[in-house]
């Protein structure tokens, strides 16, 4: 149900990517959204605190209330409505079937979004300062703090959002590829282009909005590149804002195109199947149906073949493989950056710093924390249970 018809309105930026505002029934622009969505533009959280937000002023609008009206056991309520646990009853369910309830990741972005909107809202409005209040909380600092800051040792406070409910002290392992998922994705696919994708999200970590935003500038697929950043063969994965697929990197390194050279970037190193890959993908296919617009996967049918690939379109193929595979679950291209980096932990006896920097990983602890788990069902545990409950043979 869309109660009061807002929207989300997309508007096309002269230098490239696209700028996200909030419209009532009638056209106007909803000033307070707007205020707020702007102190973002030119990034992606724009477009994600716009859906948060229109969806949150529609339930606003089922309940009768305003920005000067809401107050915190309000927000309570919503929160409860989206999927969080709160101990009171939040009235009339909000996403209802076949919509799920928001997960703990989600719901902590949607937390933030709300606390970030009224705090801006009610502070250039002057309005509802009880709300502005109570939303600006603070807390202890944990160790954690004290370790991420420079001078944590004198830090008395932390800022605090009211409306999560704690994080967990550990993430939940990641779900990986179901058994010989490569093997079967390789020979379920029908392209030489989809057989390109499956094996470079194999062989790498690289996400799917990268992949399918690459150029061919962006790739050194020989020794001693020009660039002078990796001796091996690789890619320099780029973040682009005007990319005509709307494919975007996650990441947004500083990069350079000189002379026909590109440097900086995130740089992922090739497997010689990644290049075999590839250069039978661009001597047919891509030969065959390429519009010259630079960018490396295409559209191979429809009205718009020889154009650029979407993200979407690499998740669709990627869904219909395992059907026709018949594998377990949904195949989804993060399951392989997953499955990558947990592949290397393995490999390398579980050194934390080396999974980090093979899969551009940000933070070493967050892999060792996120991946370091034993595999329940290797011999090192068997025989250490089998030891400890004395049937060692």
């Amino acid at each position: 149900m869309v109660l009061g018809d807002l929207r989300v309105q997309e508007i096309p930026r002269r230098g490239g990517g696209y700028s996200y505002t909030i419209l009532w029934p009638d056209g106007t622009v909803d000033e307070e959204a707007d205020s707020f969505l702007r102190t973002f533009e030119g990034t992606g959280t724009q477009r994600t605190y716009a859906y948060f937000l229109v969806d949150h002023l529609r339930w606003r609008i089922r309940e009768g209330l305003d920005t000067d009206s809401v107050r915190l056991l309000d927000l309570h309520r919503y929160m409860g409505a989206m999927g969080a646990r709160v101990p009171m009853p939040f009235g009339q369910a909000w996403r209802v079937p076949p919509k799920r309830p928001f997960e703990s990741s989600t719901l902590e972005v949607l937390a933030a979004c709300l606390k970030g909107f009224y705090v801006h809202v009610c502070t250039v409005t002057a309005t509802n300062e009880e709300l502005c209040s109570a939303l600006n909380a603070t807390r202890l600092p944990a160790k954690a703090d004290r370790d991420r800051a420079m001078l944590g040792h004198v830090m008395t406070a932390m800022p605090a959002n009211p409306l999560t409910r704690g994080r967990r002290g550990h993430r939940r392992h990641p779900k990986m590829l179901p058994d010989q998922a490569r093997p079967e994705l390789l020979a379920a696919v029908n392209t030489d282009r989809d057989r390109m994708v499956v094996r470079w999200l194999s062989d790498t970590t690289m996400r799917i909005g990268g992949l399918t935003g690459l150029h061919l500038v962006d790739l050194h697929l020989r020794e001693n590149a020009d660039c002078g950043e990796c001796r091996s063969p690789h890619v320099h994965v780029c973040h682009r804002v005007g990319n005509p697929n709307r494919a975007a990197a996650k990441i947004k390194p500083d990069w350079r195109l000189v002379d026909g050279m590109i440097t900086g970037g995130e740089i992922y190193r090739v497997s010689p199947a990644m290049i075999s890959s590839y250069f039978t993908y661009m001597t047919g296919e891509y030969a065959t149906y390429a519009a010259g617009h630079g960018m490396l996967l295409i559209q191979l049918a429809g009205p718009r073949c020889g154009e650029p690939w979407t993200a979407d379109a690499a998740r669709g193929m990627m869904r219909r493989a395992g059907q026709r595979a018949k594998l377990p679950g949904r195949i989804k291209p993060q399951t392989f950056r997953h499955q990558f980096t947990n592949d290397v932990l393995d490999a390398c006896d579980g050194d934390p710093l080396v999974a980090k920097a093979v899969g551009n990983w940000a933070s070493a602890r967050m892999v060792d924390e996120v991946y370091g788990h034993p595999d329940l069902h290797s011999p090192e545990f068997t025989a250490a249970l089998e030891h400890v409950w004395g049937e060692s043979r």
